[in-house]
């Protein structure tokens, strides 16, 4: 399998598991999209596009992806086909990121819903979207399509240097280094979304949350595994640095139809 060809299946795994872990299905279940960086040609990338016969995420194979430029053009993919209709959300963040390697733009469901209330997403428990909630999502007040360079500049804007902005009443993106990051952190934003929903609706728009102090402990960062004597020598640090494990599995779920 060439590079390309690895690229454009990891593509397409990771479009099917936006459907697995609930962030596009019933009548979103077409509208989402994972696009990863070529490496050795950070100036392309793949993406779920538009124009298949029946346009569902779990549905996708890897010869459904298009190539595109960091224009948003289209370079190869299958007859009939286009690039997803909101590329420029890819290529402008490509074009102002080349630390930048995959981007996921969907929407799921309480991550809206807090657009909405104008309610900031907070931590509300641990190991669920935490890096992404390290300093405050901004969003940008459009809720259309994204579709012109000028729109598609603006959602980079937004995001600046964090991995994750949001449009008002229409979603989030999240950007990274890899697909199991971005899918995983839209994942784990939605979960946290979700209970701050639950809080809001138990306690009102004044709910509680985690306090800051302690957040603050968490990003300040653990000890080393290895620095702890009853770990010592087992690479438990190692371990973690694995990949996100919760990507991985849905990603091997979906794929067991793919050679």
């Amino acid at each position: 399998m060439t590079a390309r060809e690895e690229v454009r299946k990891n593509v397409a795994i990771a479009n099917r598991v936006l459907t697995e872990v609930g962030l596009a299905n019933g009548p979103t279940i077409s509208l989402g999209h994972v696009s990863m960086r070529l490496p050795g040609e950070p100036d392309k990338f793949y993406v779920k596009g538009r124009g298949y016969k029946i346009d569902a995420l779990p549905r996708m194979m890897p010869e459904d992806m298009i190539l595109c430029d960091l224009e948003g053009n289209k370079l190869d993919g299958p007859p009939n086909s286009t690039q997803c209709y909101e590329v420029k959300i890819h290529s402008c963040i490509y074009k102002a990121r080349p630390d930048v390697q995959a981007v996921v733009h969907v929407h799921p469901q309480f991550t809206v819903l807090m657009t909405i209330l104008g309610t900031p997403i907070r931590v509300m428990a641990g190991g669920q979207g935490m890096n992404i909630l390290k300093h405050p999502i901004n969003m940008m007040r459009l809720y259309k399509i994204i579709q012109s360079e000028e729109e598609g500049q603006e959602v980079a804007a937004t995001l600046g240097d964090n991995p994750a902005m949001l449009l008002l009443g229409h979603g989030v993106v999240v950007a990274g280094n890899s697909m199991g990051e971005v899918v995983g952190g839209a994942l784990g934003l939605e979960e946290q979304a979700k209970m701050n929903w639950y809080a809001y609706c138990a306690a009102g728009p004044n709910y509680p949350t985690i306090p800051q102090d302690l957040v603050d402990q968490v990003f300040a960062g653990t000890i080393p595994f290895e620095q702890l004597p009853h770990f010592a020598g087992q690479n438990a640090d190692q371990h973690r640095q694995a990949g996100n494990a919760v990507f991985n599995h849905y990603a091997e779920i979906v794929s067991r139809d793919l050679n």
